[in-house]
């Protein structure tokens, strides 16, 4: 294993890998609720690498969808990575890098391995990124991959609301980690302003729009009033 790999794996340890760990749980605890066998909660978790679209995945089956409709739910739940992978690959791109290893990259952008991958790898030597980052990915890959199979095994143990209330940590920590470079940005906290003030009345008028509701109008607001008064 060369150093950067190294390097990442160790950034990976701690709170990344715990949060990662905290989450799968969740999703492993969801598995076996809804009556598939571990290996197939495991393949989820190895193939998808997205929480959100695993979770829509899962609920998608329990409720009757057709293959169709649950690829497209999935397909559309993970959009939202396509500007994570926009943003890092071109950072982890160099001359000579076999596309491969890129697309194997591309797979392993979540949110957590995005942020670590934003703040660290343009501080790195080029040639040592994509190692760092494959590192920071086998860490919190292996932890998700280890909570999956906590999780399924503990299903019967945990309250189902704690074992929902996992699948939200992951989502809590990303807010935390990116709350200091978001305070040094105007739009960035009118959007979170917004957002908690709008999310729970567009709740209420809708709960399969209101999130993509919240989303659209807090960002709209939050951009526009930057943009005037900024």
């Amino acid at each position: 294993m060369s150093k950067p790999f190294l390097l990442g794996l160790r950034e990976a340890t701690g709170a990344p890998a715990l949060v990662l760990f905290a989450s799968f749980v969740g999703f492993g605890s969801l598995v076996r609720g809804n009556g598939w066998d571990l290996a197939h909660g495991l393949a989820a978790s190895a193939a998808l690498w997205a929480l959100p679209g695993q979770i829509a995945m899962v609920e998608s089956w329990a409720v009757g969808a057709g293959l169709a409709a649950t690829v497209t739910a999935v397909a559309l739940t993970n959009l939202r990575l396509l500007p994570m992978v926009m943003a890092l690959i071109p950072q982890l791109r160099t001359p000579g890098t076999p596309r491969w290893k890129l697309f194997l990259a591309a797979h392993f952008i979540a949110v957590t391995t995005w942020v670590i991958g934003m703040r660290r790898c343009s501080a790195l030597p080029e040639r040592e990124r994509l190692p760092f980052f494959f590192g920071i990915a086998a860490g919190v890959w292996f932890s998700g991959m280890i909570g999956t199979v906590a999780g399924y095994l503990l299903a019967r143990s945990v309250p189902p609301e704690v074992s929902l209330g996992l699948v939200f940590v992951n989502p809590l920590y990303f807010v935390l980690v990116l709350m200091p470079d978001s305070l040094r940005n105007r739009m960035q906290i009118l959007s979170l302003v917004f957002g908690a003030v709008l999310g729970p009345f567009f709740h209420l008028l809708s709960r399969d729009w209101g999130l993509l509701g919240t989303g659209l109008v807090a960002g709209s607001m939050a951009f526009l009033l930057g943009r005037r008064y900024g």
